[in-house]
């Protein structure tokens, strides 16, 4: 299961929408890996000129699982990127990174998103994840 959803919620979203902050709360404490990883980045790239601020070093097999989880789901994704202003980009199970708004259309980017880059972030320990 991605997500431990508090029972209110759960009956708040059978009848009907969701706040989005409520969702992103708990992404937050049933993802905490995966949430922290977005949120530091994203401080980190707010501070600095660079175009991109990504993660090097390779999770745990349980903060592995949360990232997964986390970047597969389209609802969690966006949410994340919209509540902390980012675009999201992901590899190889593990390599988060996070660009400013409209970076799509930026070299930096297109780079990162890559078939190159996948392959080349390809190492034997993570190559079954």
């Amino acid at each position: 299961m991605s997500l431990n959803v508090p029972a209110a919620l759960l009956e708040k979203a059978e009848h009907g929408e969701v706040e989005e902050a409520e969702f992103v709360e708990t992404v937050r404490t049933s993802l905490p890996y995966a949430y922290r990883t977005v949120a530091e980045l994203s401080g980190e790239l707010q501070d600095s000129p660079a175009e991109f601020a990504d993660n090097t070093t390779a999770p745990t097999d349980e903060e592995r699982g949360q990232l997964l989880r986390a970047m597969a789901s389209d609802a969690i994704r966006g949410s994340l990127e919209r509540h902390f202003g980012v675009r999201i980009a992901f590899q190889n199970c593990h390599r988060v990174a996070v660009f400013r708004p409209g970076a799509e259309r930026t070299e930096a980017y297109a780079r990162f998103t890559s078939a190159r880059a996948q392959l080349l972030n390809q190492v034997p320990g993570l190559r079954s994840c």
